[in-house]
């Protein structure tokens, strides 16, 4: 038996890196997943790699409470059932002195993370069994800071108020809500960052982000799943109101 057997989870940014990585770490241990996501043809083939039976999944825009309310309700008419939440659609934003910070990017970033992030959980507690597990995937930089990312920045700070709100809010029912916090990732998205960021090519802005990390290099997405895997299981069945980094020492 699996750690997660019997258990279905709903992932939003379920056809990334590390939502597939995620998905596929919770199939291994038996759980049903239903990806969420704005990519058709992603989702349509992350759910083929998972298996047919295991897995499923719904164009899904976050920032619409509708959209949101019916992945949800697919979730739990597919699978009967909804044990794990993971809260993971993020946008890079824009990159820019504060002076500059476009308006529209700023509003954008946030309503993606942060109004994704309290839509997820306004419709799925709702259909959440005793004891189920809500994971809000973070960033470094909602623990530390950095310089030209104020959209990015604040969303992700902001998700560990949600957090902190929803752990206090849910602890008499025994549901769990934590954050993750990943350091750089190799995937396309932190890849992205790290060019606008820089101002660099691809291996010369990941060579600068090495510099920045204690461990000297970028995490693989599925680093970043097995501490998912951690937080969805009764492994961490005392952790609640917690912020877990997972950044190669980036925020020590």
């Amino acid at each position: 038996m699996g750690r997660l057997a019997g258990k279905s989870a709903i992932i939003t940014g379920g056809e990334g890196s590390i939502g597939m990585a995620t998905a596929r770490a919770f199939v291994a241990e038996g759980a049903n997943v239903f990806l969420a996501g704005i990519s058709e043809r992603d989702l349509e083939a992350g759910a083929a790699e998972l298996g047919g039976e295991r897995a499923a999944w719904k164009v899904t825009d976050v920032t619409s409470s509708a959209q949101v309310k019916a992945a949800v309700d697919a979730a739990v008419e597919r699978f009967g059932r909804l044990d794990i939440v993971v809260a993971n659609a993020g946008i890079i934003g824009a990159t820019s002195p504060i002076a500059d910070y476009p308006e529209d990017a700023f509003d954008e970033t946030l309503a993606v993370h942060v109004r994704g992030a309290f839509l997820l959980a306004k419709h799925a507690v709702p259909q959440l069994p005793d004891g189920a597990s809500i994971i809000i995937t973070s960033s470094v930089v909602g623990l530390t800071g950095a310089p030209h990312i104020a959209g990015y920045s604040t969303a992700k700070h902001a998700q560990v108020g949600l957090m902190r709100t929803l752990a206090a809010e849910l602890a008499p029912r025994a549901i769990r809500v934590n954050t993750i916090h990943p350091g750089p990732v190799d995937n396309e998205f932190q890849h992205r960052v790290e060019e606008s960021a820089t101002g660099t090519d691809r291996v010369a802005a990941a060579a600068i982000f090495d510099g920045m990390i204690p461990l000297h290099r970028h995490a693989a997405p599925d680093e970043i799943a097995r501490v998912m895997l951690f937080l969805a299981s009764d492994d961490s069945s005392f952790m609640t109101g917690a912020t877990l980094a997972v950044d190669g020492g980036m925020s020590s």
